[in-house]
């Protein structure tokens, strides 16, 4: 014969399923593409430790703000620059004074062949390929530091022949990785973890090609309230997130 259990502890263990699941929220994020890996693992631990749920939507940043502008539900933004988490602030839709960059990004030139590159730009300043993949300058911060990456090295007119432009950073990772484009400038956080290569070959190209990718976030308007929000942009600040970001080849 089985122990009856005492109806005053299932009313009490009932109340405390209850609080806990009335705390547990959702919060709504637009990530940078570039950031999807880390994203992903930092949604992992968020939900272990917090209860609540990050659902995460990926875009280049200027499809994203473009988004956010026409009322995307959207409650926190992880840009892959700084200036326009700036200009949704500027706008009043972002809370005042919520900006912080999460992570400063590195970009690098990367083959799917494992012997293409030499960890150096003699293959780029060769010439001998057909194709060289980079994200859309206008709207991917990446693809803007890759054309400075060009102009730096002289390079522009010569390449310019040979360059397919991906709408973000996740569409030029496929153009390379799927042989599409030999070559290709995407973000180290794609084809790095842990202090080595996933894949392929690359060259990761010096900071002082390219002008800074500071990523800011921003808590928008739609998540001032928002109570897994808030502990998201806590959590995006703290140990555990900051190892899961390094691990992923940015810097803070």
């Amino acid at each position: 014969m089985t122990e009856r259990i005492p109806r005053t502890f299932l009313a009490l263990f009932a109340g405390l399923t209850l609080s806990a699941s009335a705390l547990a929220e959702e919060v709504q994020v637009a990530v940078a593409a570039n950031f999807t890996a880390p994203i992903q693992a930092i949604a992992r631990e968020f939900a272990k430790d917090t209860g609540h749920t990050l659902v995460a939507a990926f875009g280049a940043t200027g499809q994203l703000y473009a988004q956010i502008q026409n009322g995307a539900p959207f409650e926190l933004f992880l840009s892959a620059d700084d200036s326009t988490p700036a200009k949704l602030e500027s706008a009043g839709l972002g809370v005042a004074g919520s900006r912080f960059t999460y992570a400063i990004g590195s970009l690098v030139l990367w083959s799917a062949k494992a012997d293409y590159l030499d960890g150096s730009d003699a293959v780029l300043k060769q010439g001998q390929f057909k194709h060289l993949a980079i994200a859309n300058p206008k709207a991917a911060p990446y693809g803007l530091a890759a054309t400075q990456v060009l102009e730096k090295l002289g390079l522009s007119q010569a390449v310019a022949g040979k360059i397919v432009e991906g709408q973000n950073i996740t569409q030029t990772l496929q153009f390379v990785s799927t042989g599409n484009a030999e070559l290709g400038f995407v973000a180290l956080s794609q084809v790095y973890k842990d202090g080595q290569l996933s894949s392929g070959s690359a060259w990761i190209v010096p900071a002082e090609l390219y002008e800074p990718i500071k990523q800011d976030a921003v808590l928008l308007n739609k998540g001032e309230h928002n109570p897994a929000a808030s502990a998201l942009v806590e959590y995006l600040k703290g140990p555990k997130a900051a190892a899961i970001i390094k691990s992923y080849g940015y810097k803070l």
